[in-house]
């Protein structure tokens, strides 16, 4: 297992917080992971556990059962240390009912909403999920088709959304919906659809390429009443709200990229340490030393970006040799393999991806195991 302590972003009491999550991954995560990742979801009461060790909701108030500590960096540890481990399908859940949905509640609710959902979500009792995407439109909102139609005292849901993570097991969806068709953005609002309205109906427990651990869902409602009193936030600014909350979504799923790159790693280097060929360990290869040698996660750059930002998040003071560091990994990202190394890379190694994603920074070191490159 990879070892994160006595990092300057964290204090004591971070890494205090952090033993509890590493245990916590190691006694209840661990030990299921192959067995859910065969399932295709995680068991419920994976986040009922999590409740009770302080490991959900730690920025809701205290007297609505959560940490009371609006302190991003604790979110970081838990993802930090179930990416670690390997276990990326329960992380990017745990993520998403943390660090994606939370804020919404937490932000838009009123005070009788809060009452009624923050206690259930810090306890693991509710879990969550976000629903924006629907079939054929992509990342274009605007056109969304699911609307909410106000009669009388409820809306009316009519609708499909897919690529729902969370969306079995979650009893709580914001949905994303139009209350007013006519109008494009501005007619985007944000709905709590719970488990058990009639109309409301999950669909398939999507199949993926990996993360087979969290499920995936197609939603359907069909006529689904809705109180208004599940409205969060005003009428007419949905897309706004969503926007609002992308910047720590995309940091949320930076610290897991680097976090499973890094497990990543550390599985490469001790394999590459134990396998032989042609009488020598492959680690010791000439071409295995200099993807190791000159990897991100090895030397610190793969960090020194993400810290950076969390720091402005937490409002944490920065360090002159990190932002050094920061801006050093993104002037020199594209520079960082050896002059003329590009004829030893295959050609499997292009991407799509972003060149600072974790996919990229752990794709070398699929590299090694085989010693051979990629078919």
């Amino acid at each position: 297992m990879v070892v994160v302590m006595g990092r300057p972003l964290f204090a004591d009491e971070h890494d205090q917080f952090r033993m509890v999550a590493r245990r916590f991954v190691a006694n209840e995560i661990v030990p299921n992971f192959e067995k859910w990742e065969t399932e295709g979801i995680i068991d419920r009461d994976l986040f009922a556990k999590a409740g009770e060790l302080g490991l959900l909701g730690m920025a809701v108030p205290e007297d609505l059962g959560g940490g009371g500590v609006d302190d991003f960096r604790y979110n970081v540890i838990v993802n930090e240390e179930i990416h670690l481990a390997g276990c990326n399908g329960v992380g990017l859940g745990v993520a998403l009912h943390n660090d994606i949905v939370l804020p919404y509640f937490l932000t838009y609710c009123t005070d009788e909403q809060r009452r009624r959902w923050l206690p259930g979500i810090a306890s693991g009792e509710l879990i969550t999920a976000i629903a924006m995407t629907e079939p054929g439109i992509g990342s274009d909102l605007a056109s969304m088709s699911t609307t909410a139609i106000r009669h009388g005292e409820e809306y009316v849901v009519n609708g499909s959304k897919t690529f729902i993570t969370n969306g079995i097991n979650a009893d709580l969806v914001v949905t994303a919906v139009k209350t007013d068709p006519r109008q494009r953005h501005r007619g985007m609002s944000l709905i709590v659809l719970e488990r058990g309205m009639q109309g409301f109906e999950r669909g398939r427990n999507l199949e993926k390429l990996g993360m087979h651990s969290q499920d995936t869902a197609e939603l359907f409602f069909d006529d689904v009443a809705v109180p208004m009193e599940n409205l969060l936030g005003t009428e007419g600014e949905g897309f706004g709200q969503l926007v609002q909350n992308l910047p720590q979504e995309r940091l949320s799923l930076a610290v897991s990229a680097v976090a499973a790159a890094r497990h990543a790693f550390a599985l490469t280097v001790e394999y590459c340490g134990h396998r032989t060929a042609f009488g020598q360990t492959i680690g010791s290869f000439g071409h295995g030393q200099v993807v190791v040698d000159r990897a991100p996660v090895a030397n610190g750059r793969s960090r020194a970006a993400t810290p950076r930002r969390l720091r402005v998040h937490a409002g944490v003071p920065d360090l002159p040799g990190l932002r050094r560091c920061a801006d050093h990994f993104y002037l020199r990202r594209h520079d960082r393999d050896h002059e003329g190394d590009h004829r030893a890379r295959p050609r499997t190694l292009t991407t799509s991806r972003p060149p600072d994603s974790g996919d990229e920074r752990a794709s070398p070191c699929c590299l090694l195991p085989g010693h051979g490159g990629q078919s």
